[in-house]
């Protein structure tokens, strides 16, 4: 479990929520041959990497080492609900490369990428497990969800998986869903509380606070003239970005962080109302951000979007936020690395 923030934060605690949060991208996916040891493998689309997927890669990484084989991380990209939702699908948590990334970061020696498209989509579940054994050696156990769906029409299940063990000599370990305050997490139950602006029980449930990353363009230019500086952060459409509103946020560069108040959305004060986007202004901040690429760390709620009566009344209300932001988060930067 997260260990529970305890407002006002300290500069390690930003540091803390920086470093537990943002994977540092190293490598990427990269070609991955047999392992003549073998391979201890976990599948899944592990969208967010939430609790309950962390507690299975650490049972692959703890089984892979008992065994002495390679733990290798299976995951797919698009997630397959995208491909077979269409222009329905569900937002992505994180993009494949901050998910390879938390991957190392939790212990797994390599993490396999496969491209979902229709050709795997149309795969018996029999092929598929071939085709990973034809890639990556011998498979000696697999790790899953209870509710893993594999193959052409999602036909294989932990069953299915099983009867192929018997054939391919790998044993299988299915994991119960991981439960939080009641119910199973999984990635749509996360990505409903964000939907709802509920950033920190997002938080309890991802075992680290949600974050987006995004690139720094030319905005409208209202915060700067508040006299503080303001980042407009253009995000990836298929970015699972929190409810519209303002939070309280921690913006990092991958070498410095910034306490912040973002706002989230097209603020409706501003009549030229265009598609939405994430402004963060930036306690601490002196210099030029324009062309750089932020993550932006979602910390706490601070209160809903709203019209406006006067330019005078939102400074009144944003400058309110940013107290709020300098009080509880912190007034200065810190160094994430050198």
């Amino acid at each position: 479990m997260m260990e529970e923030l305890a407002f006002p934060l300290q500069p390690h605690d930003m540091l803390r929520v920086v470093r537990d949060s943002v994977p540092m991208r190293g490598e990427g996916a990269r070609a991955i041959g047999a392992h003549p040891r073998g391979v201890t493998i976990a599948i899944g689309a592990f969208d967010g990497l939430h609790l309950g997927h962390r507690e299975l890669m650490a049972s692959c990484v703890a089984d892979a080492a008992a065994r002495g084989t390679t733990s290798v991380v299976v995951t797919f990209d698009p997630d397959p609900s995208e491909l077979l939702a269409g222009e329905s699908a569900e937002r992505r948590l994180l993009s494949v490369e901050d998910r390879v990334a938390l991957c190392r970061m939790l212990g797994a020696d390599e993490v396999l990428v496969l491209a979902f498209d229709e050709e795997l989509a149309a795969q018996e579940p029999a092929r598929f497990m071939e085709s990973l054994r034809e890639r990556l050696g011998a498979i000696r156990s697999v790790h899953v969800g209870s509710n893993f769906h594999f193959g052409a029409r999602g036909a294989g299940n932990v069953e299915t998986l099983r009867e192929l063990g018997l054939r391919m000599s790998f044993e299988v370990v299915p994991h119960r869903l991981l439960s939080v305050d009641g119910s199973p997490v999984s990635s749509t139950r996360i990505r409903s509380q964000l939907a709802n602006g509920h950033v920190e029980q997002a938080a309890r449930m991802l075992g680290r606070h949600h974050f987006v990353r995004g690139t720094v363009a030319h905005g409208r230019g209202e915060g700067t003239s508040f006299g503080f500086p303001t980042a407009n952060v253009c995000c990836d459409v298929r970015s699972c970005l929190p409810a519209e509103g303002v939070y309280a946020c921690i913006v990092t560069d991958g070498r410095r962080a910034w306490p912040a108040a973002a706002n989230v959305g097209a603020p409706p004060t501003f009549s030229d109302r265009r598609d939405a986007f994430l402004e963060a202004n930036l306690i601490g901040f002196d210099g030029d951000l324009y062309g750089s690429d932020l993550a932006v760390i979602f910390v706490a709620w601070l209160r809903t979007s709203r019209p406006f009566s006067s330019i005078e009344e939102l400074e009144r209300v944003v400058l309110g936020n940013i107290d709020w932001v300098r009080h509880n988060i912190g007034e200065a930067s810190v160094e994430v690395r050198p």
